[in-house]
């Protein structure tokens, strides 16, 4: 009798603490959305003035436009799919079909893929920062070619 008490005791803990989670976790959704919002305005303000932009871009800062470009929206797809998984996971502790086995695999599977996703997206952002690196010495190039 008394360890069903501690189990229920425990339980209810545990059950406190994933609602604090979860709400702090509604503040962090609030606050990204606000976010989301900013860089969509953001990026719409760029759109439009590169639609009306006659002269040429300086090949330096597109170089880092496009590096920072590149690191942010891998930034942002690794967060979207760590959310797409928080809330495709099968949910263990409500009873689902899943047997626990079965969500401990998909769930490291989910951990590898959201490992190699991490790997691919710093090389990514070390091949943009590369990238950038070559057009800068190019250019220092054409410079030295042209006196």
């Amino acid at each position: 009798m008394a360890m069903m008490v501690v189990r229920k005791v425990k339980r209810l803990k545990d059950l406190e603490q994933e609602k604090d989670a979860l709400c702090s976790g509604m503040e962090v959704l609030e606050k990204a959305r606000l976010w989301y919002l900013q860089r969509l305005e953001e990026n719409q303000a760029r759109q439009g003035s590169f639609q009306t932009q006659q002269s040429g871009v300086n090949p330096r800062q597109d170089g880092a436009a496009e590096a920072w470009s590149c690191l942010l929206r891998s930034r942002i797809q690794r967060v979207n799919g760590s959310l797409g998984s928080v809330m495709t996971e099968p949910n263990v502790t409500s009873g689902s079909s899943a047997s626990l086995p079965d969500a401990v695999t998909d769930s490291d599977l989910r951990w590898q893929n959201t490992a190699l996703a991490q790997e691919v997206s710093d090389k990514n952002r070390k091949i943009s920062l590369l990238e950038f690196e070559k057009d800068t010495i190019l250019e220092q190039l054409d410079e030295l070619q042209a006196r």
